[in-house]
Formats: C-alpha cells, structure tokens, sequence
C-alpha cells in the first residue's frame, strides 16, 4: 500500500495531540470541560494549576522580547486545526504510477502539509521553497484569519470562504505584513514537523519580508538552529526598477531541524583552485602543509592556557609530546617577533593524531611544525564547507530563463529559480535516499534538481512538489497542451506521482 493510500480524510487534531502530551507529563493538571456545541466532556489542562507545577512563568502583563502581529493567534490555529480532506490520486495524469516515488500534489499547500504530516513526519531531510516574496506586485495564499465573510468581501473583494486562493496583496492594505505573517506562519510550523532530525530548510526571499521572515524562523524552528544566510546572485547587472542601490544578490534562509547534527548541512568538494594546495605527497597521498601554530593572536597562553606547550623534534623533523636525547629541539607556539600564541592542536589531539606532524627548519634555524591535511580522506575525497555568497553563473536567474526557453521556446514564466542553484542546494542538504519537499513549487525546478544531483551520483532521492492549480490565459503561451494545470478545486486536492506536463521531469523520470 503506498503513502497516499494509507493517509485518512481527516487530518489529526493537532491541539488534542499537544493537551496529550502535556497532560502525559503532568497528568495532575487535568481538568475536565463540556463542549458547548457537542455537549461532549474531554479532557484539558487546568492552566492555573500547570503554571503552580511549572513555578514563575511569564504573565500576560509582563514586558518580554516577542514577534507579534494581527491574526498570529489565528495563524497558530490554522496549523492545528484538523481538516476533512484527502488526496486523491490522478493515475491517468501520472507516469509510471506502479513505481514511482515521487510525488505532485495540486491543491492548497496548507492542506497537503496537515495531510503529509501523517505519514511525512520526521522523514524530509530537505525542505526548499521559494514563497511570494510580497512585493505589493504578487500573490499570496489567503486563509481565514479570523474574518467573517462580509467583512473579507468589503475588504478584499468578493472571495468564497474555501481558503488557499491567491488574491493580490497591495501595499495599500492596511494588514500588508500581517496578511503575509500569517499566511506563512502555520506552514512553516508544519514543515518542521516533517524534518527529519538531521533536517534542514532553505527558503528564497527578497528585502520585503526578510527581517520578518528571520523572526518567524527564529520562533519557529528556535534561533540556535539558524545556520546561515545565503547570498545568490541572482541579477550580476542589478535590478534596473532599484532607485538608489541596484540589487544584485537574494539571500536565501537555511535553518536546521538539530543544529547539533553533523549531517545537517554537508559539505562541498574542493574546486581546482583549493586542489592545488595540495603539492606535496607521501606513501598516502597529496597532501597540503598545515601550519600547527594559531597565528591569531587573541589564542594565547592567557585565553587558552591548554593549547601553550612544548613539542620536541628530533634531526630528521619528526614530533613528539616527550622529550629524550633524539627529540631535542623544543619547540613553543611562539611567532617569530616573540609573541606567545599557541597550538591549534591539544595534547590529546597530538597524541591521537601525531603521524600527521612533521617539523621543518625555516632559514632563521628555528624549528616550525605542520600537520598534513591529506586530499583523500577515507576515500571521500578533499571537502570544504560550501561559502556564503554563491555568485556562479550558472545560480542566477539568467540561467533559469535559458532552462525555461529550452524547454518551452520562449520564457513564459517570471523569475524563474536556476535548476544549478537547487541543485546545489539538494547537494548540501541531503544524502542519497533523502526525500525533498517543496510546497511552493512553481514550475519544479527542486524536481528537477533532485533528478539531476540522482543522474549525477546514482542517489535514489525522492521528491514531493505542491503547487496550487491556476487558471491561465487560454491565449496565452502557458495554456498549451501539456502546460497548463487543471482548475481542479484545492477541496479535491489531487496526488499525482509526477508531472506529466513537463519535458524535463519526463526525460529523467526513471533515475
């Protein structure tokens, strides 16, 4: 029975799930309460109680950092809120339906997170997504924030009330943030429940939303899972609409499920330029000179009084922690002017791993001591920690266009995401049987990421890509044959396997 057949019409009660736990943990908070529309008694916490066992708690009145904004309350109850939906699946759209593992779900990404969550949880390595960065311009999803109908229609125009529909967000609203707050919020508290613990997410966004986007994450996924700002240079000649400084670069979020997991985030092989370190050799290898010496001098017998020690050397340059009549040379971490540094190495360190040092004379006739970082370690090859700024050609938008034009013959799509730069994204934030989602998926160029990284080291990747069918033009290039989604209602949100509509996801299918 596969994934989508065993997930059930309506989805968890995320509220009643967290009362569980906490009633599990201190069950001597419990109280009961009468639904007044069921007339049903159920179990609760008894919040006066739970804040005499939990000792001193922050009041409502107290002053306390905190991100805050109109309809958040909503917005947490959105996420938890149980819906009555299903997937279901579209074979005759589909391709290799039998044996497949992937997954295109058109319908409302809010509603395919709670319906994933049932068998997804804790089983996505990699997250990306690429939301609408609301630039005033754009579209985003708009939920139910606590609105009754008639005022949604006198605010907004006349909406249904089915939710998951795009409508525009102009900065003439008076919620402009707020609405956008509170339309990404529940989806990012669903998504990290789907992380594995090694997990990691990475999202695209602009100037607009950043800052508020860094403190939704921070509360979300907690401020020490933050591990980095990306820069990608998405536009090298700027952004001719800038009015003072043209923008060259979008950051891209990325923050961790664990930051204490080694796998969270792994690192990148060494380009020709860092391989040419690596001059030297011996019976195991190339290998690069490393000095042993932490030539910053805040690392001093003062901060660190652990790592100022003597090593001895003998004639031939070997290392030792001893001295006896071969090894004696002593030798201090100190710099050549008599500043007193130390080593970047513990004595622990150096007994573990001493092989690896080798001294040398310098023409002063001082001795100086390195350790060999060889190119081929373990057999996994010579690796770095991917940088900060991604400024290769092949990641801005210009080589998005070129992938959307080679596929369609004319760029029918704004702003298009280079595959090489979800490529690299899948590179470093997942292993050879991961599953990557993208709930804001676009034209799946993380699809076809995902497809190329498993075409380049036969890895058996998974991806699941949401997007929201829309309604284009039927004069337009996108309504073509094999182009245009079905306008197929987010209530009947469908699961299809893989996109039929697509050249590039048909070419590599089979990986």
């Amino acid at each position: 029975m596969s994934d989508i057949e065993k997930i059930h019409g309506i989805t968890p009660d995320l509220t009643r799930e967290n009362v569980d736990r906490l009633l599990a943990l201190f069950p001597d908070v419990a109280t009961e309460i009468t639904d007044p529309k069921t007339g049903r008694t159920e179990r609760a916490v008894d919040f006066d109680a739970l804040k005499e066992r939990l000792g001193d708690v922050a009041e409502g009145n107290r002053e306390r950092y905190q991100f805050t904004w109109p309809g958040k309350r909503e917005a947490k109850r959105l996420a938890r809120e149980p819906i009555a939906k299903t997937l279901r699946p579209v074979k005759e759209r589909s391709k290799d339906w039998d044996t497949t593992r992937n997954l295109y779900i058109e319908g409302d990404n809010l509603d395919a997170l709670k319906l994933l969550r049932e068998n997804y949880a804790g089983k996505v390595k990699l997250i990306y997504i690429d939301p609408p960065y609301n630039t005033g311009h754009d579209f985003i999803y708009k939920d139910n924030f606590g609105k009754t109908i008639a005022a949604d229609k006198s605010e907004s125009g006349d909406y249904n009330d089915e939710g998951g529909q795009l409508v525009a967000n102009p900065e003439s609203n008076g919620r402009f943030h707020s609405d956008w707050c509170s339309m990404i919020y529940p989806r990012l508290m669903l998504a990290r429940d789907l992380l594995t613990r090694d997990g990691a997410i990475f999202i695209s966004i602009d100037d607009n939303e950043e800052s508020d986007l860094q403190n939704l994450c921070n509360e979300i996924f907690g401020e020490r899972n933050f591990v980095a700002k990306l820069y990608v240079k998405v536009n090298p000649r700027g952004r001719n609409l800038d009015m003072f400084v043209a923008r060259t670069c979008e950051p891209v979020l990325c923050y961790a499920k664990n930051y204490a997991q080694p796998t969270t985030i792994l690192p990148v092989e060494k380009d020709e330029r860092m391989m040419s370190e690596y001059s030297l050799s011996d019976s195991y290898g190339a290998f690069r000179p490393i000095g042993l010496r932490n030539r910053n001098q805040n690392f001093n017998p003062v901060t660190r009084p652990t790592l100022y020690y003597p090593l001895y050397v003998n004639d031939k340059g070997n290392v030792s922690l001893t001295p006896d009549k071969e090894y004696r040379f002593e030798v201090f971490p100190d710099a050549p002017d008599g500043t007193k540094t130390c080593w970047t190495w513990s004595k622990q360190k150096v007994q573990q791993e001493g092989k690896l040092l080798y001294a040398e004379k310098a023409r002063s006739g001082e001795w100086r001591i390195f350790r060999k970082d060889y190119a081929d370690k373990d057999g996994k090859g010579a690796t770095t920690l991917v940088k900060s700024l991604w400024d290769a050609n092949d990641v801005n938008n210009d080589q998005g266009k070129a992938s959307i034009k080679d596929l369609f013959g004319s760029n029918i799509m704004d702003f298009p995401k280079s595959p090489y730069l979800l490529k690299r994204i899948v590179e470093i934030g997942s292993l050879e049987e991961s599953t990557v989602l993208d709930f804001f998926s676009g034209s799946a160029t993380t699809a076809e990421a995902v497809m190329m990284k498993n075409a380049e080291d036969n890895g058996r990747r998974k991806f699941i890509m949401v997007q929201l069918p829309e309604i284009t033009d039927p004069k337009s290039a996108t309504a073509k044959p094999g182009i245009q989604p079905s306008a197929r209602s987010a209530r009947n949100a469908s699961a299809v396997p893989a996109r039929k509509s697509s050249p590039r996801l048909k070419r590599r299918m089979r990986n």
